[in-house]
């Protein structure tokens, strides 16, 4: 079995509240062949060590609540999946054979850029679930990390980047008090966002990675879009791992959140 390959806006633990949103990823999964396991690459684990691939735990082991101030409720969330064990050591030794630099955190439990999407699409948590960190912001060593897993593709593994195409949590509108102004939230987008929406669409729709490549210099209004990147490339990973195959990029889930925030998703295969 021959799975996709796909970049999913994994929203913030609020995700779990938006019924809309959490039946979109739910009827997404559907739709797809069922994994027999799932590779995460999320924004928020980068690297500390530049172009250095982490592994993270083989073991079912306690989430990471990686957010602050919000209602206790979420810090109670937890995604109990089996851990991966055989599929760690296929990611070493497909990163081995291209001299990857590959080292272990056997603690580190999923963050919610992997959790929380996951809740929605395998509430069962019954997959087995290993999270790898994102090695460096460089677009075009990201796009050959996929070239180097995409093998894991034809062995039934689900190879998912979690972040978003657009993300500026400074553009969020707040009232007198610095709080989130919930109601200028339905606003339309802005222009920036819909532009770079549009703009990863087109690119992504001809699976163009030259382009992709160059989306600091070609992607309009990118600085207001992305002030920091590891939100946008994941998305490299994703289509990397989709080159040299015959297949579509499908956008499962589009449209805005949070007023600027794309939830668009994208599956390719």
């Amino acid at each position: 079995m021959t799975c996709p390959s796909l970049f999913v806006a994994h929203g913030s633990p609020l995700l779990v509240d938006d019924a809309v949103w959490m039946a979109e990823l739910a009827r997404w999964a559907g739709d797809m062949p069922r994994p027999e396991s799932i590779l995460v690459l999320s924004a928020h684990w980068v690297d500390d060590v530049e172009g250095t691939v982490t592994i993270g735990a083989t073991k079912t082991t306690p989430v990471i609540h990686d957010f602050y101030n919000l209602p206790r409720r979420y810090y109670e969330l937890a995604y109990g999946a089996p851990g991966a064990p055989d599929l760690a050591e296929r990611v070493r030794g497909l990163l081995g054979a291209r001299h990857r630099n590959v080292k272990d955190a056997p603690d580190r439990g999923l963050d919610h850029g992997a959790y929380v999407p996951l809740l929605a699409m395998y509430p069962a948590a019954d997959i087995p679930v290993l999270q790898v960190s994102i090695p460096t912001m460089d677009p075009a060593s990201l796009i050959e990390l996929g070239q180097a897993l995409a093998p894991l593709r034809d062995e039934g593994t689900l190879i998912m980047g979690a972040g978003f195409l657009t993300h500026n949590l400074a553009t969020l509108p707040r009232d007198a008090r610095g709080k989130i102004d919930v109601a200028e939230l339905e606003r339309p987008a802005p222009p920036w966002a819909i532009d770079m929406d549009a703009w990863c669409a087109d690119v992504l729709g001809a699976r163009d990675a030259d382009a992709l490549a160059a989306y600091r210099r070609q992607a309009p209004s990118v600085e207001t879009a992305h002030p920091t990147h590891e939100h946008f490339v994941p998305i490299c990973v994703a289509l990397g791992a989709s080159l040299g195959r015959d297949e579509a990029t499908r956008f499962p889930i589009t449209g805005f959140t949070y007023g600027s925030f794309t939830k668009r998703s994208v599956q390719f295969g």
